[in-house]
């Protein structure tokens, strides 16, 4: 009947001369193609005045897109994904640092990919997540649908599964199970995520290819680094911006080259996401961002920028950041209003007309007004603040950086033993690159914005505190869990052999486990122990030794501290890691 009424009514406005049209139909959300490299400093791009580094692909993706030219991240990692990925301070989170157990994204906390994906968006992560490596803090548990990546922070650490310490054919996690793929990692995740974003046409896409270079260690292809080869990467043959550097504290001209070589290899493989979007005609309605995640590890040329990867300063949390969206955000527009990590949220939440959860709190602030030229005047300002140091809670007035549209006032990390730095003003509008401390002449300034800072720091650690989440064990999402030194905890807890750690779990039922631990061979005999919810086992060791399983064990259900290490020769060490995994249903 209704067909039969549509064609009645096509037929009388035709037959009356008047024109017909079928009803328009409602614009597609547009696609979200967002790139991050790790470690890559503001500096190492040829489109910002390196004239060393091959980035031919980026460079032309600055001419096609809006800039962000002071956007701001974390000073480290693992927090910047954080606040990218939930447009919420990092301290709000349970992310504060980048290893033992500091780096556990709360569960509660909802992602951009969560938002999404209730939307009707495919949702995929290909490389460096960094936010858990345990349920229920993976990626797949937290709102992205297809999965391809690193576990902890890289690959070369002590997440690393046996046999897979190398960028060369790496072992990855692909749905959360381990899979050993060939090549070269970055090739692997843009691979991926260009299959990814060519895939089911009739829905929208978030893609997010999180590279893990150009982060230690520094292993890249002959041909990649061929390129660099014989060409003078000396920091005296750069230009010469900012502050004088002292010679010994330059990175060797070899390792900037597997920097360099790491940096032109992503270079490529934008350029082959790019392409693809091209061939599938999706570039007009895909938004494109690329960003890094802090400043440089190594002390090499940065544009001039003040410090490196771990500072406040502008050389560890100013990086690139280009957005492009072919009629909505005007080529080469240069966005000059400080900006950061978390108003990518509600940025591209705006833009893809997706309203945020009822009573999601976010600190960000969509920057679509800016981004396509319809806001040049009266943008409101505000402070952005960040922070940074080791520890397993965050410590008032150590080591941040409050920064207003005008001014910048810090205090840098002290040395070991010493004293708390004075506080450091400046303007950031005549000095960006951060050369001259006027604090002494304007504690008209220093003080109000120190107040404002340690107010924010009083919200932000009011959130939820600081405990870390406990991975869960025994559960229906995750069999078995395998853990890692990159979540332990304790005060003894490191990466060293001899390091002593535990791991905060959840025993999700009652039910029987296997425990197989793999720890550090010693030359005489040990006992090891095994420490859960009540129950204490041992077993001796021979000399030698590198795995026992405890097998058939009862636990009871609920939180406790899974702890695990070798005695003997008068000395405890903990585990290497743990394979945890239930055996009745």
């Amino acid at each position: 009947m209704a067909r039969n009424l549509g064609l009645l009514i096509a037929t009388v406005l035709l037959g009356s001369g008047q024109p017909f049209s079928a009803p328009a139909a409602p614009p597609r959300s547009p696609n979200v193609l967002l790139i991050m490299s790790d470690d890559q400093g503001f500096g190492d791009l040829g489109a910002h005045g390196n004239p060393k580094i091959k980035t031919p692909n980026l460079d032309k993706f600055t001419t096609e897109s809006a800039w962000l030219k002071n956007f701001y991240v974390s000073p480290v990692c693992a927090p910047t994904r954080a606040s990218l990925l939930t447009g919420r301070y990092n301290y709000r989170t349970g992310v504060v640092d980048t290893y033992l157990g500091r780096a556990l994204l709360n569960p509660d906390e909802v992602t951009l990919a969560e938002i999404l994906s209730k939307a009707g968006y495919r949702t995929g992560i290909f490389g460096k997540w960094h936010l858990g490596d345990n349920a229920p803090m993976r990626p797949i548990d937290q709102g992205f649908q297809e999965t391809l990546v690193i576990k902890g922070g890289g690959i070369g650490q002590s997440s690393d599964p046996p046999g897979g310490t190398s960028y060369f054919d790496p072992i990855l996690q692909h749905q959360g199970v381990e899979k050993r793929y060939k090549g070269f990692c970055s090739d692997i995740f843009a691979g991926a995520a260009i299959e990814f974003i060519q895939g089911t046409p009739d829905r929208p896409f978030f893609a997010y290819l999180a590279f893990n270079c150009p982060h230690e260690p520094l292993e890249v292809s002959q041909s990649d680094l061929a390129q660099y080869q014989g060409v003078d990467l000396t920091l005296a043959s750069f230009p010469k911006l900012g502050q004088k550097i002292p010679s010994e504290w330059a990175a060797p001209a070899d390792k900037v080259a597997r920097v360099y070589a790491m940096v032109s290899n992503i270079d490529a493989n934008v350029g082959r996401a790019l392409r693809a979007l091209e061939d599938r005609k999706l570039a007009s309605n895909t938004i494109v961002i690329f960003l890094t995640d802090n400043g440089p590890a190594e002390v090499r040329w940065n544009a001039g920028l003040r410090g490196w990867k771990g500072s406040v300063f502008d050389g560890g949390i100013r990086v690139p950041c280009y957005l492009r969206w072919p009629g909505h955000f005007p080529a080469k527009l240069a966005v000059d209003r400080i900006t950061a990590h978390i108003d990518l949220v509600p940025t591209l939440l705006e833009a893809c007309g997706v309203t945020a959860p009822e009573g999601l709190k976010l600190d960000g602030t969509s920057l679509l007004p800016l981004l396509t030229g319809k806001q040049t005047a009266g943008w409101r300002d505000r402070t952005l603040y960040f922070q940074w140091h080791r520890g397993d809670q965050p410590e008032p007035g150590r080591a941040f950086a409050a920064r207003s549209q005008t001014y910048k006032l810090l205090r840098r990390e002290p040395l070991p033993g010493g004293k708390p730095p004075p506080l450091e003003l400046f303007d950031m509008e005549h000095d960006p690159l951060e050369l001259e401390d006027i604090a002494a002449r304007h504690p008209d300034i220093v003080s109000p914005m120190y107040k404002g800072y340690m107010a924010w720091f009083k919200d932000v650690s009011a959130t939820r505190g600081y405990e870390a989440s406990p991975i869960e064990i025994g559960g229906a999402r995750e069999n078995p869990s395998v853990l890692t030194r990159q979540d332990w905890r304790g005060p003894l807890a490191g990466v060293n052999p001899n390091d002593l750690g535990f791991w905060q779990v959840r025993v999700a039922r009652d039910g029987r486990f296997d425990f197989t631990l793999q720890f550090t061979p010693r030359q005489f005999p040990t006992e090891l122990h095994l420490l859960l919810n009540g129950v204490h086992l041992k077993h001796s060791l021979k000399p030698g030794t590198t795995e026992f399983t405890f097998k058939d064990v009862a636990i009871t259900a609920g939180a406790g501290r899974l702890e695990a290490w070798v005695e003997g020769n008068r000395a405890r060490a903990g585990i290497q890691r743990a394979v945890v995994r239930r055996i009745n249903q």
